[in-house]
């Protein structure tokens, strides 16, 4: 690897190499790494003042748990510095004690220093340009200063200047903004300035999950694959790590919601969030654009998968050594905007997610999951109402149907019968004369209604619903329901609490007449699960009609059945309905018995 005259200086025999970095961001951790260890130097020199050595030193050997360095300045604010793996000076320090090197702090310990904003070139132009060429062209910009970054350059540049008298090989990784004006600091003859020797009360703290969704300079998914490939040669490039989080989370979501996202929708996400970041002068989108981009072109559920995985850093731990800390970015001093984060989110503008959930939250992942049992289960009754609600109204909807089956329309002849058809009057308004309809009586009720939302017919055999089961009205007003479901346990949205997905199920009244149709061997001639449905509402129902609503129409054996029985399927297309409505029947809840009633409303309403 070829080292860029622009980032050498000579000391007498010493040579110091500097690489300069955006404090952060995973494009510079990676090229601190490469070239620590192409170079393997005697000694790496960090922008950390010295004060702190001894904790940063032990929350890099905690790593990759994440941990917190803070102290209090002399006013009172409280001051933290995060240890993480993307930070390319934590890596520099990382580095180099891994490859033998000597590490050093060379930096000041100022009070009330809060740094200045900067503008720099979109760090992802390091994956294509390449670090040298970057820094070429990022070097030529004279960037603003602080009066304290002077004096903390020309510290930096002593120290440089006494190390060169112990090592013969240095490598300095500091910021790019100050990198020009230590290099000229170093031709100078500069006098050992007065700087802090030790600084009390600094602590070091183990970073807690919640924080870790937060604060993080790059989110949790992206530190989790660095610091999984770190032994390697690092190659990572962001644009190829959003698409790996995109599809994680898609799948995610597909699994749990149960709905197929088409391929065009990521098409429109990936373009919407290019161009977002473009109309911000950046090359890739941030955490927020992507978010953005998913809720706008698939939808709010997809963006909370999207958020739950990348934000998730995979090494936290429950049981840290030491004392856990929970900051925000408010206590970092950085620019953010909160944002009321549920499944229908309002759009608001920010650089930064800050998620405020109504929803509680595991305090690990999958601790929900690990305590359910299935033993004792009910459904919840709000989602009751609806499905009862939605049987009713497709009972009435099926007989207006018939009747318009039904009905008779004539040319009017001697008699207005049953009233003036004005939509085949108006069609055949060209004719000069009016039409009549004659009503006909509709003999009989609707006793069953049957909805299919998935037949359920993989051609490999692998069934996406396996759940069977029969549950019995508990009062009066409920029907009696068999259905096809994914399995109770396989997601679970709380303690006791477990969201599921029907493939199909069956409606009768009046209800508790119901033996398992799963386990009666008298619908064992059924060819299906949609079908043995269909066939078990025919045989309860006590009315004539039964509903079916399905993609498909009911298979030609069904309707014999139903003839042999005195008895008729009423087919209505799925797509009459609304997919909003379907998707929203389609979903329910099971429950660990009946006092999870009591609390389920604030993990299932909150979805």
């Amino acid at each position: 690897m070829k080292k860029h005259e622009l980032l050498k200086a000579q000391i007498g025999p010493s040579e110091i190499i500097f690489l300069p970095v955006l404090h952060g961001k995973l494009e510079f951790a990676q090229v601190v790494r490469n070239y620590l260890l192409d170079i393997k130097p005697e000694a790496v020199a960090v922008e950390y003042p010295e004060t702190l050595a001894e904790k940063i030193l032990r929350g890099v050997k905690r790593l990759p748990l994440l941990s917190v360095v803070s102290y209090q300045e002399k006013d009172g604010t409280t001051v933290y510095l995060l240890v993480e793996p993307v930070e390319p000076l934590i890596e520099a320090v990382r580095t180099g004690l891994e490859i033998g090197a000597k590490v050093h702090f060379v930096d000041l310990d100022l009070d009330g220093y809060q740094g200045h904003k900067e503008v720099f070139p979109d760090s992802y132009a390091v994956s294509r340009l390449g670090y040298e060429k970057f820094l070429e062209e990022a070097l030529k910009v004279d960037y603003p200063k602080d009066p304290l970054d002077i004096h903390r350059e020309k510290t930096i540049a002593y120290r440089l200047k006494q190390l060169a008298k112990r090592f013969r090989s240095i490598v300095f990784v500091g910021g790019l903004a100050h990198v020009n004006a230590i290099k000229e600091f170093l031709k100078e003859e500069l006098a050992q300035p007065l700087a802090r020797r030790k600084r009390e009360g600094v602590s070091l703290f183990h970073l807690d999950q919640a924080s870790s969704r937060e604060v993080l300079s790059e989110i949790g998914y992206f530190q989790g694959i660095y610091e999984k490939e770190r032994t390697k040669q690092l190659t990572l490039d962001r644009l190829e790590l959003q698409q790996r989080l995109l599809e994680e989370a898609l799948s995610q979501h597909e699994e749990k919601n149960k709905e197929v996202v088409p391929p065009r929708h990521l098409k429109i996400l990936n373009q919407f969030a290019r161009n977002y970041a473009l109309t911000e002068g950046r090359l890739t989108p941030d955490f927020y654009q992507l978010l953005v981009a998913a809720r706008g072109s698939v939808n709010d559920d997809f963006a909370w998968e999207l958020w739950e995985i990348g934000t998730r850093y995979p090494f936290q731990t429950e049981n840290p050594e030491i004392c856990p800390i929970r900051i925000n970015l408010e206590d970092l001093f950085k620019l953010h905007k909160k944002l009321k984060f549920f499944r229908k989110l309002k759009p608001l503008r920010r650089k930064r997610l800050i998620p405020v959930k109504k929803r509680p939250l595991e305090k690990r992942p999958g601790q929900w999951k690990e305590s359910w049992k299935g033993i004792n289960i009910c459904s919840f009754p709000p989602e009751d109402i609806v499905v009862e609600g939605f049987g009713r109204y497709v009972m009435k909807k099926a007989l207006r149907v018939l009747a318009e089956d039904l009905r008779r329309v004539e040319p009017f002849t001697s008699s207005l019968k049953d009233g003036i058809d004005l939509r085949e009057t108006i069609r055949n308004w060209y004719e000069g004369r009016l039409y009549v309809r004659e009503e006909r009586p509709i003999t009989g009720k609707v006793g069953s209604v049957v909805v299919i939302f998935d037949e359920d017919e993989a051609p490999d055999g692998k069934e996406r619903y396996p759940w069977k089961i029969t549950w019995h009205g508990e009062h009066d007003q409920e029907s009696d329901m068999a259905f096809y479901a994914t399995r109770a346990g396989e997601v679970v949205v709380g303690p006791g609490i477990s969201r599921c997905h029907y493939g199909g199920f069956m409606l009768t009244y009046p209800p508790m007449r119901v033996y398992d149709i799963w386990s009666d061997p008298i619908f064992d001639f059924a060819r299906g699960k949609a079908e043995r449905l269909l066939i078990a509402a025919i045989d309860y129902s006590l009315e004539k009609y039964v509903v079916y609503i399905a993609k498909k129409p009911p298979s030609s054996l069904a309707k014999r059945f139903a003839t042999h029985q005195g008895k008729k399927v009423i087919y209505l297309p799925i797509g009459q309905f609304s997919p909003a409505l379907i998707k929203k029947i389609q979903t329910f809840h099971v429950l660990e018995g009946h006092k999870v009633r009591l609390y389920a409303h604030k993990y299932i309403e909150g979805e």
